[in-house]
């Protein structure tokens, strides 16, 4: 079998038959549960009244709503940091944190509390809640008139693509060049438009009327078809690029196909449906639909997810291109597994109401009758006009005693409250909206242990913290996925924002948008203590770290100690941290602790460099030191030379009197006839002697030093 490629014929027929099977699946199994619980939460309700008797409806649906609602809030706006992207590894650590801060606040500037407000209450009512992300270009014109334009400034000026000229004038005028010869110059003067493109993200909370899905989808992820119409004038789908000729084929009947009904019920009261005569066309409203649909176009076998524009109730395909996902994200609070809808929380309610109201009615009919009871009355004996006058004070004429006797109704409201007091319960145990786990219930807190209405409202708050954690994991994370992966394919150049004080350039297009999320969920005043708690317990052992093993202890850094302090703070609703913590980032810390090391360093060059008086200190202690040294090494040398001196006196002592000795000796043997020359003995001794002599005063010389 052989594909072959769809034409647009072809395409407008398969497309408008799916949109017209999801919209007739809509509004005939959704829509009327989503009227019936917009009725009940409008104090409506199916029980009938007979005439004289009591009509009221008790409020459980819009109590529950209404109870849950400032939790819901609270856990996704009190944050600055409602969700946070998570880096998959160390190079993405710098571009989550952009991307929290950078997101966050887009979303803000969106008006995020009106969205986050919209997309709940129709998920609690009606639900689903449907936030609709898409990226709006919108086209600027600015009007300029210039004047004495030259050939080349005016070629330059209209070659823009953006520029449209509406009034243009050429003038010529004569002059003369360097040699006197005379020429003309042509200059222009022009009025002009030049248009601006300009884009941006947009949120829009989508009437859950106004949303279809093939009844067979599952979830946004997986579905056949889906997408919503909007109401809008021709003039607003001519600015989306359409042309006139476009619409022209459309019949004035064919404009329109919104459910009025669903519409009446949401808003209260009737709309114009723009079909007066005296509207020009421009200002006639038409339907817009944008349909999501997967369809192999090309032939190929693979389809492929494309975005269809139709307008008109008959849905005419004006334009179709390729899309990445579907840009919605769906809000419920009990989603039903492997169902697109689940179940709201009026759904859960109504036939509590409904009981209620019944048992309401019944007491107030009660205490009625109780108080004004019937009367019997002796017919003939009675003037009846008498008693039909309710005035205080009254007289009523009888013929005979005893003709008037009330008939009196046992009041038995004392036995019905309860059973209202059970329905109560059996709402609160549904919903987990309660005035303990509000911390309205005055009797309960005084009369009861704190251990144990904190353990019932433990249990109270659990259920509200599954409501928060559907909303969460489903349309939250989705909604900032939708608006991460627009800045990340839409944006074409670099943006300043304020991250961590200070004003940093961010490029959207260097993040990655597959990053992974987590939204930070936390209910009730039990938690923020316990969460208040443990955050103390850390900013204790952070700073026991960071004191005991310093900047380099491999656990705690500046700015994770600032982060802590900036959480608890928030539990305390601060949430300018700035105010009163400088900004802190691990670029800021680097740069401390670099100036730390300057710092000490010059310390360390500043204790070289004292004053005049500890350089004149130090010098002399430098010069007393020196002359000790000196004084040692002298009489070092002093006690060497003495002992030299005197070993040279011994020796020259012992010398001495072997000579003399020797002379003795020979005097002898000469005097006994023994020839012997004293006289040379006497040259030798006095030779030696001398040589002595100048040995030592060589000695003495050197001793000076």
């Amino acid at each position: 079998m052989r594909l072959e490629p769809l034409d647009q014929t072809q395409i407008e027929s398969i497309v408008s038959k799916a949109i017209q099977d999801a919209v007739d699946f809509c509004d005939s199994e959704i829509a009327p549960q989503r009227v019936k619980a917009q009725r009940y939460f409008d104090l409506e309700c199916d029980l009938g009244h007979e005439d004289g008797r009591s009509s009221v409806v008790a409020s459980k649906c819009r109590e529950v709503v209404r109870g849950i609602k400032p939790s819901l809030q609270r856990v996704f706006l009190t944050s600055e940091k409602p969700v946070e992207f998570v880096p998959r590894g160390a190079e993405d650590v710098q571009a989550a944190e952009q991307a929290t801060q950078f997101i966050n606040y887009k979303f803000q500037q969106n008006n995020g509390y009106k969205i986050i407000n919209d997309v709940f209450q129709d998920a609690l009512v009606k639900k689903t809640g449907i936030a609709y992300v898409y990226y709006d270009e919108k086209t600027e014109q600015e009007t300029h008139t210039l004047r004495d334009l030259s050939d080349d400034e005016f070629t330059l000026l209209v070659s823009d693509d953006g520029v449209e000229v509406l009034e243009h004038e050429m003038k010529v005028s004569a002059t003369v060049d360097e040699t006197g010869a005379e020429i003309e110059m042509p200059t222009h003067d022009v009025k002009l438009v030049k248009n601006k493109t300009k884009g941006e993200m947009s949120i829009e909370s989508v009437p859950p009327e106004d949303f279809f899905v093939d009844r067979n989808a599952r979830s946004i992820e997986d579905f056949y078809i889906c997408g919503h119409s909007t109401e809008m004038r021709v003039s607003d789908v001519l600015a989306m690029g359409f042309k006139i000729e476009d619409l022209e084929g459309l019949d004035k009947t064919e404009y329109s196909a919104t459910d009025d009904e669903a519409e009446f019920e949401r808003r209260g009261y009737a709309v114009d449906d723009g079909e007066d005569e005296n509207i020009s066309g421009a200002s006639k409203k038409i339907t817009v639909t944008q349909a999501f649909m997967e369809l192999d176009i090309e032939g190929s076998g693979v389809p492929q997810l494309y975005q269809f524009i139709c307008v008109g109730a008959n849905y005419t395909l004006l334009q179709f291109y390729e899309a990445d996902h579907a840009p919605y994200a769906i809000f419920e609070i009990d989603p039903e597994p492997h169902a697109f809808f689940g179940t709201s929380l009026v759904d859960l309610t109504i036939t509590d109401q409904d009981a209620a109201t019944s048992m309401l009615r019944g007491i107030l009919d009660n205490a009625a009758l109780t108080n004004n009871p019937a009367v019997q009355i002796v017919d003939g004996q009675v003037h009846v006009e008498d008693l039909l006058n309710n005035e205080i004070g009254r007289v009523v004429r009888v013929k005979t005693p005893n003709a008037v006797q009330e008939m009196a109704v046992p009041f038995t409201a004392a036995q019905t409250l309860p059973a209202l007091q059970y329905f109560d319960q059996l709402v609160d145990n549904k919903t987990g909206v309660s005035k303990m786990a509000q911390g309205l219930d005055p009797e309960v807190l005084k009369s009861a242990t704190a251990t144990s209405v904190a353990a019932s409202m433990e249990g109270q708050v659990g259920q509200a913290e599954v409501i928060a954690r559907n909303l969460a994991e489903g349309g939250m994370k989705r909604l900032f996925k939708l608006m991460l992966d627009l800045y990340v394919k839409n944006t074409d150049e670099e943006a300043v924002m304020r991250l961590n004080g200070q004003f940093v350039p961010v490029d959207p297009r260097a993040w990655s948008a597959e990053m992974d999320l987590t939204v930070n969920v936390g209910l009730g005043t039990g938690r923020e203590n316990e969460r208040l708690s443990a955050l103390q317990m850390a900013f204790g052992i952070q700073q026991q770290l960071y004191q005991t093993y310093g900047a380099a202890n491999g656990m705690v850094t500046l700015t994770q100690i600032r982060n802590t302090l900036a959480d608890i703070l928030a539990l305390g609703g601060i949430r300018n941290v700035d105010r009163h913590f400088m900004p802190m980032s691990p670029e800021i810390e680097q740069q401390m602790m670099a100036q730390a090391q300057q710092q000490q360093q010059m310390m360390a060059q500043m204790a070289q460099q004292q004053d005049p008086t500890q350089a004149i200190m130090q010098a002399e202690a430098m010069k007393t030191q020196t002359q000790a040294q000196v004084d040692m090494t002298k009489m070092q040398m002093d006690n060497q030379y003495k002992m030299h001196e005197l070993a040279m006196k011994d020796d020259l002592a012992r010398d001495e009197m072997v000579q003399d000795l020797a002379i003795k000796v020979a005097e002898l043997l000469g005097k006994y006839g023994t020839a012997v020359d004293v006289e040379a003995i006497k040259q030798e001794q006095n030779a030696a002697r001398q040589h002595n002599e100048q040995m030592m005063g060589g000695m003495n010389g050197s001793a000076g030093y």
